[in-house]
Formats: C-alpha cells, sequence, structure tokens
C-alpha cells in the first residue's frame, strides 16, 4: 500500500505500547522501517505490546510524553524522518476522574512532541509528522450527517476539550513553523473513529468488555445502547496515518493536489478524519448483537440515567483523505467484528510471541489484500 516509503526509515511511535501504537508498530516494522517508541509501560494486563514481544523488535524507551526534556532528548537522539504520534490519555470516562493529567498528556504533551520537532528542523533534518487526536475532537451538536475537517473544535468532556485543544495547538505551531514551502518538517493532524480490532484489553471499552464477559461466561453489561459510533477496524485509520506520512514525505520533493492543499487550507488543511463508511455508523446494541453473532452469550441493559456525559451521536465525513490521499475504508461493519473476534478467539490457543505475531500479521496481510468496499 506504501510502496518503499517506511523501508529503511527511522520512525518514531510516541504511545507505542498502547493497543494502536502496537499495531502501528508491527505493521512499520513489517514495511521495513527501524522504529523508534517513547512510551509509559503498557497499562493492560494483558497488553498487546507484550504478547507480540515488540520490545526486543525495536528501540523501546519508556518516556512520560509529558516530560518535555526526555522527550526532545530522544527526538534529537533519534533523529527520525517520521513521526506518529499517538501518545494520549484516551477514555472518556477516565478523563472526568484525572481532568489534569487528561489536559497535560493530550495538550502539553503534544506541545513537547512539536518542540522536538522544530529542534529536528532547527539541526536541518527533514521529517514528517502525523500528529494523532480524535473524532471527539469536534464541538458536537449531535447531528447525524459527518464533521468535516472545517467544523469547529470543542469538547463537552475533559478528554474532548483536550484533543480539541491539541488540535488548536498543532495547527498554532504548525503555522507558526512548518507552513514554510521551504520547512523541513511537515505536519499534519489525523483524526480516527471509534477504533475496535483484536488486542484491545483496555478497561471501560466496548470490545474489550464484551470480550471479558464472555469469557467468563457472564453476560455483557452495556451502559448506553442506542449510541451511535463510527465504529472501524484499527487497521483502517493507521493505514490513513500511513499514507498521510508518505504523503507529507513527498512534499519535499515534488508538487501535488495533496501539497497545494495543506499549504493553502487554513486552519483545517493539514487536518485529515479517517472514519468508516456511512453504513458502519451504528449503534453500541447493534455492536454488540454483530459481535455474538461470531461469539454466542448474553447482553444486558446496564443504562445508568446519572453516568457522566458520553455522545450519543458522532460521525464523520472523510471525503477529504478520499480526494487527496485516495484512502478510504477497506472493511465493512460486519467484516470489522468478524476480524475482531477472530482475534480473540484465536488468541485463546497463542501460547508465544511468535504465535501472537503470526496471528497479528496475518490480519495486516489479509487488509493490504483487499479492496474498499
Amino acid at each position: 500500500m506504501f510502496g518503499k516509503t517506511y523501508s529503511g526509515k527511522k520512525v518514531l511511535v510516541t504511545g507505542h505500547t498502547g493497543f494502536k501504537g502496537s499495531w502501528l508498530t508491527e505493521w512499520l516494522l513489517l514495511l521495513g522501517a527501524e522504529v523508534t517508541g517513547l512510551a509509559l509501560e503498557a497499562s493492560t494486563e494483558p497488553a498487546l505490546f507484550r504478547q507480540l514481544n515488540l520490545a526486543s523488535k525495536m528501540d523501546h524507551n519508556v518516556v512520560d510524553v509529558c516530560d518535555g526534556i526526555a522527550v526532545r532528548e530522544l527526538m534529537k537522539r533519534s533523529r527520525p524522518d517520521f513521526v506518529f504520534h499517538l501518545a494520549a490519555q484516551p477514555l472518556v470516562r477516565l478523563s472526568y476522574s484525572i481532568p489534569v493529567e487528561t489536559f497535560a498528556t493530550n495538550v502539553m504533551g503534544t506541545v513537547h512532541v512539536l518542540e522536538g520537532l522544530r529542534d529536528l528542523q532547527l539541526a536541518g533534518k527533514a521529517c514528517a509528522a502525523v500528529m494523532v487526536t480524535t473524532d471527539k475532537c469536534y464541538e458536537n451538536k449531535e447531528w447525524t450527517n459527518g464533521y468535516r475537517e472545517d467544523d469547529p473544535m470543542g469538547g463537552y468532556d475533559p478528554y474532548s476539550a483536550s484533543k480539541g485543544a491539541a488540535e488548536i495547538a498543532i495547527h498554532g505551531m504548525r503555522r507558526s513553523y512548518f507552513s514554510s514551502p521551504t520547512s523541513l518538517v511537515r505536519v499534519a493532524s489525523a483524526r480516527g473513529g471509534n477504533v475496535i480490532g483484536g488486542g484491545d484489553w483496555a478497561a471501560d471499552r466496548i470490545v474489550p468488555d464484551c470480550i471479558r464477559a464472555l469469557r467468563h461466561g457472564a453476560p455483557i453489561s452495556v451502559r448506553n445502547k442506542t449510541a451511535t459510533r463510527p465504529w472501524q477496524h484499527v487497521l483502517e485509520p493507521l493505514s490513513g496515518y500511513l499514507l498521510l506520512g508518505a504523503a507529507l514525505e513527498s512534499m519535499h520533493s515534488r508538487t501535488t493536489p495533496f501539497s497545494a492543499s495543506i499549504s493553502s487550507g487554513g486552519a483545517a488543511g493539514a487536518a485529515f478524519n479517517f472514519g468508516p463508511n456511512l453504513s458502519s455508523n451504528r449503534t453500541v446494541a447493534d455492536l454488540v448483537q454483530e459481535l455474538l453473532k461470531h461469539w454466542p452469550g448474553q447482553w444486558e441493559d446496564q443504562s445508568d440515567p446519572q453516568a457522566p456525559h458520553e455522545a450519543s451521536k458522532l460521525n464523520l465525513s472523510t471525503d477529504k483523505a478520499f480526494h487527496l490521499l485516495d484512502w478510504q475504508p477497506r472493511w465493512n461493519f460486519s467484516t470489522t467484528l468478524a476480524k475482531t473476534v477472530d482475534w480473540y478467539r484465536e488468541a485463546e490457543s497463542c501460547d508465544d510471541a511468535e504465535a501472537f505475531t503470526t496471528l497479528t500479521l496475518r490480519q495486516i496481510h489479509e487488509y493490504q489484500e483487499d479492496r474498499p468496499g
């Protein structure tokens, strides 16, 4: 999908010990990249990062993205050709309990990485950087049409607000330091939908909660059955991030409609949505029922009217990614759930890192071979 773009290149992934970061790291290694990681230790048990034994395959660094000095020192040492910034406090409900830590990680952590990019540019090092935020960065109006990249930032809860603030910081730093035609560093932000897939073991997320319940023969507890989300397999936005990184890198050598849009697109010019087709915007109840087709069990409605606010509707428009990056989803809603459950069910019999790696790489190959639709 990406030619030889990443082969032999130095790539820094922040948040590489997380769910998305682990999948991205494994994919980059498959593409021949030399990967350096910057993150806290994996916070779940089990953790995909440990299941894949990624620490042995890369330059693994335990660094808090909130430690600006350590972040910049590592970036100076590793001199990456590409940066994928995924490190974050990613949970809405947890953000109500730790708002200060959420803002510190998601806003100032992002600023520290941008400062590291500024150091690279001052040192004469070219780099393409994809700063990952979320679909929840938009001011949610609870409407049915998809949000576009030029819609206002917002945030009802600390997590969403922190991601909207991170987008504003990215835009301000990009316009201040990285927007010149001669800039050595190219920066864009990527906003993904609700990501699911094998190897997510986080607490308080619907698919891991389902898998834990099914493994114990317990009913799945569903707290917000009518909420609609743009569900997508983890490989979907990751493919978008990789395409975006490749497009940013190509700006150093040629002019394309993509580079023209980045240069002249104002606040939203360097932001891209990566979400599923509209048919994958389904309710939580739909997701659970589809999952149970592949792993039989039961679910029960545990709606709590006193629970912290969570958006009920959220859709993304991906026209820009389609027209400028030739990106579009490959797996529909039913395939996404089938692949997700397949991973977890096969993982039951994986007894070492080689088996987990084989399973994970097989799904990456399947995704690359499938056509959009």
